[in-house]
C-alpha cells in the first residue's frame, strides 16, 4: 500500500487500498475497487488530492507508520462538533475534547514513529478539522521530543486542536487574535491554550502577526504549533512531498522558528513515507518500505532485485530524491 496524488493515479495497475469518505463518514469509494475515470473527476471536485492504492509496486507495505484511519476519523469528528458549538454558539464538548487529548498523547508516547495523512485526502468540508488534528499530532511528536509531561502534552493537543478556532468567529484575517478572546473566556481551557492560538502566526524575527513578538517572546507551545501548522500546510495543500517540506521549514528556521526546535522537528518526522519511490545514491531506484526508529535512515527495496535493506546498515548510501516510475 502507498499514499499517492490522485493525478497519479493509474486505473490499469492500481486499485483503493482504504476508502474514501464524505463530510458525514460515509463511504464514497470501497476500499479493493478501481477508480473509474468519472470518479476521478468528481474526486477532484471535492478537492481530494491524495489516496491510498495497493500495486505491484508497493506490495507487502503496511503504514503502520499512519495513525489507523477509525482513529483519525474519530478525533476528526471531535473537532468537528467542537467547531459546530462555536457556530452555534453553545457550550464547547471540553469533556469529549479533553478525551480525546488523553488518547492522541497515550498514542503517541507508545509510538517511535508516527506520520500524518494529508488532509486533503479527505473532502473539502472535512479538511480543516483533519488539519487540526494533523497539527496536534505533529505538535505532540515534538512536545514528545522536548519531553514535556502529559500535563503539558495535553495542554498543547487541544492548543493545536483549537489553535484556528477564531476562523469560525471572524474568519481569515483576524483569526489569532479572535482565537485567543474566546478560548481565554472559558476557564476550563488552560491560558496557555489561548496563547498558542493567539502566537501561532509569529515570527522569530519579528515579522509575524498580530503582535511582530520576537521568538523569545513567543510561547513555546505556540512555536510548536506554528511549526506543525507550516509543515501540515505544506504537504495537504500545496501538495509538498515531506522532505521538501522539511527543508523548506528548514531553511526558514531562525527567519520564522527557532532553529533548536527546527532540528528537533526534523528528527520526528520521516522524510520519506513508506510507499515512496526513491533514487538512491548508488543510482538505482527503491522504495521506502518502513521506519522503524531513524526518521531519515528508513528500510528500502531495490526495484530491479527486490532487495530490502536499512540504511542505518548502510550508511554511505543515501537517499537522493523521489523517483518517477
Amino acid at each position: 500500500m502507498r499514499l499517492i496524488l490522485l493525478e497519479e493515479y493509474d486505473e490499469r495497475t492500481m486499485e483503493l487500498a482504504r476508502p474514501i469518505y464524505d463530510r458525514h463518514r460515509r463511504v464514497l469509494l470501497a476500499a479493493g475497487r478501481k477508480i473509474h475515470p468519472k470518479y476521478v473527476e468528481r474526486l477532484k471536485q471535492m478537492d481530494i488530492r491524495y489516496v491510498f492504492v495497493e500495486d505491484a509496486v508497493s506490495e507487502g507495505i503496511t503504514l503502520e507508520e499512519l495513525l489507523d484511519m477509525p482513529s483519525w476519523m474519530d478525533a476528526i469528528e471531535v473537532v468537528q462538533q467542537t467547531v459546530d458549538a462555536v457556530r452555534k454558539r453553545e457550550p464547547l464538548p471540553l469533556r469529549t475534547l479533553f478525551k480525546l487529548a488523553v488518547k492522541l498523547v497515550d498514542e503517541v508516547k507508545k509510538r517511535k514513529v508516527l506520520a500524518v495523512i494529508p488532509a486533503t485526502s479527505l473532502a473539502t468540508e472535512v479538511q480543516p478539522y483533519a488539519h487540526a488534528v494533523n497539527v496536534a499530532l505533529l505538535s505532540l511528536q515534538l512536545g514528545k521530543k522536548l519531553h514535556l509531561n502529559d500535563l503539558q502534552l495535553r495542554d498543547v493537543v487541544v492548543g493545536a486542536l483549537l489553535h484556528d478556532i477564531g476562523k469560525e468567529i471572524e474568519g481569515e484575517e483576524h483569526h489569532t487574535v479572535k482565537g485567543f478572546e474566546y478560548l481565554r473566556k472559558d476557564r476550563e481551557i488552560s491560558l496557555l491554550c489561548a496563547h498558542m492560538a493567539y502566537q501561532h502566526h509569529e515570527h522569530a524575527d519579528g515579522s509575524g502577526t498580530p503582535r511582530g513578538l520576537k521568538e523569545t517572546n513567543i510561547h513555546l507551545y505556540a512555536q510548536i504549533c506554528a511549526i506543525a501548522n507550516e509543515y501540515e500546510n505544506l504537504i495537504s495543500t500545496e501538495f509538498v512531498p515531506p522532505h521538501e517540506a522539511l527543508e523548506i521549514i528548514m531553511a526558514r528556521s531562525s527567519i520564522r522558528y527557532s532553529q533548536q526546535l527546527v532540528r528537533l522537528f526534523v528528527d520526528t518526522i520521516p522524510a520519506y513515507l513508506p510507499g515512496t519511490t526513491v533514487k538512491m545514491s548508488d543510482g538505482r531506484n527503491a522504495i521506502v518500505t518502513k521506519i522503524v526508529e531513524h526518521m531519515q535512515r528508513p528500510y528500502v527495496r531495490y526495484m530491479d532485485t527486490h532487495e530490502e535493506i536499512s540504511l542505518v546498515d548502510h550508511p554511505s548510501l543515501l537517499i537522493v530524491g523521489q523517483a518517477v516510475l
